[in-house]
């Protein structure tokens, strides 16, 4: 779990400094660093698109998945849900800030392929590239919100953590043909997460969700029946 804890330890640094420079970082720096993320978690999401897509062999799958992962969401509420229970936890500005932290920091490809690529292959890349987003996006939301956004990083550690056991416990459930699928969504779903930090669409990723479950239950079927 060497990419986890890397992972989970630029979070921490990120909240630790933020919160110190908490005054120092001026409302414009932070504006122009959450552009900066916002555009560099598109840019990952597109980049994870077009990598597997051309090694795609159900090419409308994504869609399928996109489209009945959001309805499957949207019905169940989660993001409404999400909400509501960091608001229960959280006082304050407190609760948007780990609601936004938890969502920028567990929700998208790196995030969740990351721990795969780990458990399955040692490849610490996707984690390695995660933190690094991680770090600034740490610091900039603990300067607005304040020390407690280190919450972040314990939650993001049993996320990545829980993947990574349920991984290694799959062994070769995950297909190749899997992980190429399940990553063409999640980059759809990181890219979706860039354009809400631009303020261009919330496309409330946390609705989406459930189309991550989709390309793994198809691949599944196909193997065994074909």
């Amino acid at each position: 779990m060497t990419g986890t804890i890397v992972n989970t330890c630029t979070i921490l640094a990120g909240c630790v400094i933020g919160s110190i420079f908490k005054k120092g970082i001026k409302e414009e720096h932070q504006k122009a660093l959450y552009t900066a993320m916002g555009l560099a978690a598109t840019g990952l999401g597109i980049n994870a698109i077009v990598q597997n897509m051309p090694n795609s062999r159900y090419p409308v799958l994504f869609i399928v998945s996109l489209a009945l992962g959001s309805l499957f969401g949207t019905w169940l509420n989660i993001d409404g849900q999400f909400q509501k229970l960091t608001e229960k936890l959280s006082v304050g500005q407190l609760s948007k800030g780990l609601s936004t932290g938890i969502l920028l920091f567990c929700i998208g490809t790196l995030s969740i392929l990351g721990p795969v690529q780990s458990a399955l292959y040692g490849d610490h890349t996707y984690l390695f590239t995660n933190a690094t987003l991680d770090f600034v996006t740490s610091m900039v939301l603990a300067s607005t919100y304040g020390i407690g956004m280190i919450l972040t990083a314990g939650v993001l550690f049993c996320w990545q953590g829980i993947i990574y056991v349920i991984a290694m416990l799959l062994g070769n459930f995950m297909t190749p043909d899997m992980m190429t699928e399940l990553s063409v969504v999640g980059g759809f779903l990181i890219a979706s997460s860039g354009l809400s930090i631009l303020n261009i669409k919330d496309c409330r990723t946390m609705n989406m969700l459930p189309s991550l479950v989709i390309p793994v239950l198809f691949c599944r079927v196909m193997d065994i029946f074909c």
